[in-house]
């Protein structure tokens, strides 16, 4: 039949306990790096790049906000940080941050596990993109189109640039 990318490289996608934070901020560094191409973010002087803004809050605000790893067997190869928007009017969910490591780029990992986190929580989403990463514009719009049947809008920030889906599951 068809191919099964979840079975195929035995994909998995888990809450993060406290204890495996260090997972995400370990590869918190492989993400700051990528987002070089589009931010001016420099290293500090051991050589690594300053940390994640607030990363802890994914650990002691509840429910509020949510940290993911994706797992190809047992090895994490990538994290997704979602937040969950109680009082904002546009969404009830939002794709803070979602990464992928290159190895595992253009095969399926990031769609199924995109796919696998707007499936679990049933509401209102919205994922935004700088308004220079043309990568994941694209990444996004496909993923979103394929995950909606191509029911969801788009918006540019108006002074930004950014773009933003928006869309129901």
């Amino acid at each position: 039949m068809g191919y099964n990318i979840k079975s195929e490289l035995k994909l998995s996608i888990k809450s993060v306990p406290e204890s495996q934070k260090d997972i995400i901020v370990q590869l918190m560094q492989f993400y700051l790096y990528d987002f070089t191409a589009y931010l001016r973010i420099d290293v500090t002087e051991k050589g690594t790049f300053p940390a994640y803004p607030d990363l802890y809050q994914y650990w002691t605000s509840g429910e509020q906000k949510l940290p993911f790893l994706i797992w190809r067997q047992d090895i994490p190869v990538g994290f997704a940080l979602v937040d969950r928007m109680s009082s904002n009017r546009e969404a009830d969910y939002y794709m803070a941050e979602f990464f992928v490591l290159r190895p595992y780029r253009h095969n399926g990992v990031g769609t199924w596990a995109a796919h696998e986190l707007f499936g679990r929580f049933a509401g209102r989403w919205k994922v935004t993109q700088m308004s220079t990463n043309r990568p994941a514009q694209s990444f996004w719009r496909k993923v979103i189109d394929r995950y909606t049947n191509g029911d969801y809008r788009e918006q540019t920030h108006p002074v930004r640039g950014n773009i933003s889906q928006f869309f129901n599951t």
